[in-house]
């Protein structure tokens, strides 16, 4: 009995320590597996121009949530306008060895340097909805711009009379948009003969200098100005603020673009004529994944390519809508761009069209 109790003591040690060699050969397996996976982790660095214009923040949360989707981090950097601080971000993300760098330039011809250290690095680098010039990006992912420009263009055309003139409020040169977008509004002027009397440019698209614009021109305008083009929201927010200072609130056609909520307010309410809605979920959810897909090496294929100055790049180009009064609950509302109750907030005598909406209003 002493013999066959020491045997079985024996083989529980020799039982114990095989266990515990096994568990902690599983436990290095599962490390060793963690630490591949993180290794394997795409890393995408986004760096984009400020986030006081409302549709920024909606791109930023639409492509980060599809990258992580996708199994990539997002590292999001903010320069507030600054260049420097932009091309100082870029070198971080080149520091840091990031697999992609998503970018929207502040300046279309600052970037070209530092986006070359990328690509020596090894780096795919997306320009996100403003092209660089001069720097042969991977991609460049964007709207019609001279669309976008058409847009607001035929829509205050149809509104107006040959002869009628019109002042343009735009953001700043430096933005590679504005001359496309300008462009494709002028055309819609000269074919509708309208005038274009004035251009004035706002300096990295400063509301408040737009309405100093406004203070300054004001008597001018309310001689002979049938209608002002901003270059977007943001701008019409204190364009129509000056207007409605001296009374001319709806009686200008103001027209711009993004379709922030303000401004779809603003179109109900009739102190805005139209804005430019651009679906930024598609944008972003496209842009996250051509992202993804140039960090696995993948090959894109685009159908159109755009010259950056120097280079012909990829172009991906997705297509704007003019929306007003007439059509702002199929295109903004039915569309879930923004909800109806937020959009008619400030128009009380615009009731729920269904019964389960008054029902959810009366709970």
């Amino acid at each position: 009995m002493r013999f066959k109790k020491r045997g079985f003591v024996a083989a529980m040690a020799f039982l114990i320590a095989a266990t515990g060699i096994f568990a902690c050969g599983q436990k290095q397996e599962e490390v060793e597996i963690a630490q591949e996976e993180a290794e394997e982790k795409i890393e995408i660095g986004m760096s984009f121009d400020t986030f006081v214009v409302e549709r920024w923040q909606r791109d930023r949360d639409i492509f980060v949530a599809t990258a992580n989707e996708l199994g990539a981090e997002v590292n999001v950097q903010n320069p507030n306008g600054n260049v420097e601080e932009q091309i100082r971000q870029l070198e971080y993300f080149i520091d840091k060895k990031v697999d992609v760098i998503v970018v929207v330039p502040i300046d279309a011809d600052s970037l070209s340097e530092v986006i070359g250290k990328a690509k020596d690095e090894g780096i795919k680098v997306i320009s996100y909805d403003r092209l660089a010039n001069n720097a042969d990006v991977d991609l460049y992912i964007s709207f019609d711009n001279e669309a976008v420009g058409r847009c607001m263009g035929k829509s205050m055309g149809k509104q107006m009379t040959v002869g009628d003139k019109v002042i343009m409020i735009s953001g700043p040169l430096t933005d590679g948009n504005v001359s496309q977008v300008n462009a494709g509004f002028m055309e819609e002027m000269e074919k509708a003969g309208i005038q274009v009397v004035d251009i004035a440019y706002m300096d990295e698209w400063r509301p408040e200098l737009a309405y100093e614009y406004m203070e300054e021109n004001i008597d001018s305008i309310k001689e002979d100005v049938q209608g002002i083009m901003c270059g977007n929201d943001n701008l019409a927010s204190q364009v129509i603020f000056a207007l409605s200072e001296n009374r001319l609130a709806g009686e200008i056609l103001v027209v711009g673009q993004d379709a922030d909520l303000d401004a779809c307010q603003r179109i109900v309410e009739g102190t805005q004529f139209m804005t430019v809605y651009k679906p930024v979920n598609l944008l972003a959810e496209e842009a996250a994944h051509m992202a993804v897909a140039l960090a696995k090496g993948e090959e894109i294929v685009c159908e159109e390519m755009i010259n950056d100055g120097t280079y012909d790049v990829p172009y991906i180009k997705l297509t704007p809508e003019a929306v007003t009064k007439e059509n702002i609950d199929d295109v903004i509302i039915g569309q879930g761009f923004h909800l109806k109750e937020d959009v008619y907030i400030n128009i009380r005598n615009v009731m729920p069209s269904t019964e389960e909406e008054t029902d959810n209003i009366k709970e």
